[in-house]
């Protein structure tokens, strides 16, 4: 049988894919810098990255902050980043 998707894990990648389509957005229109910022936080939210990364931190990332962390980088790139104003938001 195939893996179950529940709601949170559905949201995770919606985030992620949302990063991930930010950081090539940077990459491309902004700087390579933030574009790989942005890459980087992406894989924070997808599903098969968090058991690595719980064994290399040693702990585990709430899903209410990395909820916040991914409204706050999103607000942060439509609101005042200069992918925002290039792409008219």
């Amino acid at each position: 049988m195939g893996r179950v998707m529940t709601p949170g894990t559905v949201a995770s990648y919606a985030f992620g894919l949302v990063l991930v389509a930010i950081g090539i957005g940077n990459l491309l229109y902004v700087h390579p810098v933030p574009g790989i910022a942005f890459l980087i936080f992406a894989m924070v939210y997808f599903p098969p990255v968090s058991p690595w990364l719980e064994s290399t931190l040693g702990t585990r990332t709430a899903s209410i902050a990395k909820f916040i962390f991914g409204f706050v980088l999103i607000w942060f790139t439509l609101g005042i980043s200069d992918l925002g104003e290039i792409m008219g938001f």
